[in-house]
């Protein structure tokens, strides 16, 4: 699943379920910026990356990348040990999702670090995909990276005024106060989900929809299943008696090629 060439310092990664829109810019992660030619600039944590796709159908460019790098950091990041092509032909058996494949038939669900998820996520509360960039922009430039919640210990909702993220600054705090004081995140990760997400719910700030997106952005827990006004639409329009049992175990991988075909054609 995972085919790639190491040419001189980058690496041609060909396969035939990315699309870096698709991908990059649905709303799973905050810090890709897309370029000129289509390909994106961004992160995992501090780890950065040029991605680019190339002449060649589904054969992309990753700049700068030593193969154990790649096969370190992007091989997980993008999930590129999973075969989303047989995910999308077991989805085809229900007509909506076939149909949302089609549309979008690129995304792949991004393996991100777990604390950045979270942190990311509670800054998404209430709040537009700018302003969302906007602020952890400016926190990755006030601590030179995202910082990691070692980093942040001592931090106020007052001193973290420079980001202008209103409530949500409060909620950071306490997630790192949480943090410090007996949440691991890694071991929530091996809960069951009920569990992991009650867990992250005793952060404040943190309900059920931020929760779930920590869960399967940053801990792969592919059955979390968040839900937001356009889920909650699909879910009454389309699965109004639960949803299809072709998405078992991967029902966060569903989640978002429905969240991006309804959002894109009520448009």
């Amino acid at each position: 699943m995972t085919d790639y060439t190491v040419r001189a310092a980058d690496i041609l990664l060909k396969t035939p379920d990315l699309d870096l829109d698709d991908t990059l810019d649905c709303g799973q992660a905050f810090r890709w910026v897309r370029l000129a030619d289509g390909g994106y600039t961004g992160a995992c944590m501090n780890t950065p990356l040029t991605i680019r796709p190339t002449a060649e159908q589904g054969v992309f460019l990753l700049e700068n990348v030593t193969e154990q790098q790649f096969l370190d950091v992007w091989v997980p990041y993008f999930d590129l040990g999973r075969d989303y092509g047989e995910l999308k032909r077991r989805f085809a058996e229900d007509e909506t999702l076939s149909k949302a494949c089609g549309f979008a038939g690129g995304i792949r669900i991004l393996r991100q670090d777990s604390w950045e998820a979270l942190s990311s996520f509670i800054i998404s509360q209430n709040n537009n995909i700018p302003r969302i960039k906007g602020i952890i922009g400016r926190l990755c430039e006030h601590y030179g990276g995202y910082p990691t919640a070692e980093q942040l210990v001592g931090e106020t909702p007052e001193s973290l005024g420079f980001l202008r993220a209103g409530f949500r600054a409060k909620y950071i705090v306490d997630a790192v106060s949480r943090l410090q004081n007996g949440l691991d995140l890694a071991e929530t990760a091996k809960l069951p989900t009920d569990d992991a997400r009650a867990a992250l719910m005793q952060i404040k700030g943190v309900g059920p929809k931020v929760a779930d997106c920590a869960m399967l952005f940053g801990m792969h827990k592919l059955d979390a299943f968040p839900k937001d006004v356009w889920v909650k639409r699909v879910l009454a329009d389309w699965y109004p008696d639960g949803l299809p049992e072709c998405v078992r175990g991967v029902e966060g991988i569903a989640q978002q090629y429905l969240f991006h075909y309804i959002r894109n054609i009520e448009r």
